[in-house]
């Protein structure tokens, strides 16, 4: 298995995987493919935390440069931007590229897997990839070369974001999409639309995959801290229990999604992860904590959870007579609906079918994972689309696979030609002027 491993993430070709039909920008690609899948496993061996992507920001801003595009730095802390003019009137397009790592140490055997150590919350981790960051940059690079390079086949503007912490900003620290927004990202360039990408274990290297309408959840977090009243455990009549108050809040938020949402609909997830309350068995304490997560698929149904959410934390509390302090949502932190325009996906679908074969684009199911990318549309009033590229390689089970954010996470390097042909061709059917 570690040999087929090794073997797989070595290969430069797309085995196993159906050729696209061969076009110039197929050519392009594979033109580039070594320099791609060089970048990637460069960027892999060295991963950054989030508003910490320092050595990536300067690869990108530098590869950039050489290539003719004007270049911006700093944004959100490191993120950069590029935008390259065909010099004829034409639509303006935005392609976005996360960059940063996670706080996961990696345990997949590889000649390029990271070592990379790294702090967070406090505590030295280990740095790894384990969310294929490291082949959206690559991958977008790749892209931003082969634009340069049919800069006289397309027209209008294209502006390349590559993006630090789409993983969320450190505890205390501002980033990510917002952040972008807040500082300007779109000064000068207001895009006509927006396209991202994503890769993932649950589809093979090859193929990828796009819905019309909602994609991925939105996503808020919560915390509510109970204050009661400290007592002896053997009289607890003296005091009032915050624990007994939190359980009653997480098994009464239960209704929410079951009696309160019309899943009819879009389904929704109300999730705690956290309870914290308490020192010692014989000690009623004073406070009790609990930190949790809301997605859904409609804003609407989004408000709706939250503000039932809040309405129940008090009521049970105030039944108990506890206190209770609520931050619903936890700001900053809130991701909205990452919603595919239904027109523009259609025409990127036709690209992808184009670029791969209409075998290879798949109709994706809805993820209730969450992404920044939407709040980049919403900053710009633009239509986007998302689409997923499979990851894992041909002939393995992607129900049996890694899931993204395990150190076990693996991409098949099909993936890099594969999500670069079909970024690609996406974008030159935007620019040019016969669109599918």
């Amino acid at each position: 298995m570690r040999l087929r491993l090794v073997i797989g993430a070595l290969s430069l070709t797309m085995s196993g995987v159906q050729a696209a039909p061969p076009d110039r920008s197929a050519a392009e690609v594979q033109r580039l493919l070594p320099q791609i899948t060089a970048w990637r496993r460069d960027l892999h061996q060295h991963p950054e935390l989030s508003n910490r992507e320092v050595r990536t920001a300067k690869i990108v801003a530098d590869e950039l440069r050489k290539l003719g595009y004007e270049v911006r730095t700093g944004i959100a802390h490191t993120g950069v931007t590029g935008v390259l003019r065909s010099g004829r009137a034409g639509p303006k397009l935005a392609i976005r590229a996360d960059m940063d790592a996670l706080p996961v140490t990696e345990e997949v055997d590889l000649p390029f897997a990271s070592r990379a150590r790294g702090e967070y919350l406090g505590r030295e981790v280990g740095v790894m990839h384990a969310c294929g960051h490291d082949t959206h940059t690559a991958m977008t690079l790749g892209v931003a070369a082969a634009l340069a390079a049919a800069r006289a086949d397309w027209s209008g503007e294209v502006m390349l974001i590559f993006q630090p912490a789409e993983e969320g900003a450190p505890p205390g620290e501002a980033g990510g999409a917002p952040l972008m927004v807040e500082e300007g990202v779109f000064a000068g360039f207001r895009p006509d639309a927006i396209f991202g990408m994503h890769v993932v274990s649950t589809l093979n290297a090859g193929t990828v995959a796009l819905r019309e309408g909602p994609m991925m959840a939105s996503s808020d977090t919560f915390r509510l801290t109970v204050h009661g009243r400290q007592s002896h455990g053997a009289t607890p009549w003296k005091g009032i229990d915050p624990i007994v108050i939190g359980a009653q809040i997480v098994s009464a938020a239960q209704t929410i999604v079951s009696r309160q949402l019309d899943i009819n609909a879009e389904p929704a997830v109300v999730t705690f992860g956290i309870f914290n309350g308490g020192q010692r068995f014989n000690i009623v304490p004073d406070r009790a904590e609990l930190h949790g997560t809301v997605r859904a698929f409609d804003e609407a149904m989004r408000e709706q959870a939250l503000s039932s959410l809040r309405r129940l934390a008090e009521h049970t509390a105030a039944a108990s007579g506890a206190t209770i302090e609520a931050e619903i949502p936890v700001v900053p932190g809130s991701n909205p609906v990452n919603v595919n325009d239904p027109a523009l996906t259609r025409r990127v679908r036709a690209s992808l079918e184009r670029a791969l074969g209409a075998d290879r684009v798949l109709e994706a199911k809805r993820w209730t994972a969450s992404e920044d990318f939407p709040h980049l549309a919403i900053a710009a009033k633009a239509p986007s689309v998302y689409f997923n590229v499979g990851a894992t390689p041909p002939g393995q089970d992607p129900a049996t696979a890694p899931s993204n954010h395990s150190p076990r996470f693996f991409v098949d390097e099909a993936a890099l030609q594969t999500g670069t042909r079909a970024m690609l061709q996406a974008s030159l059917d935007y620019l040019s002027a016969v669109r599918p």
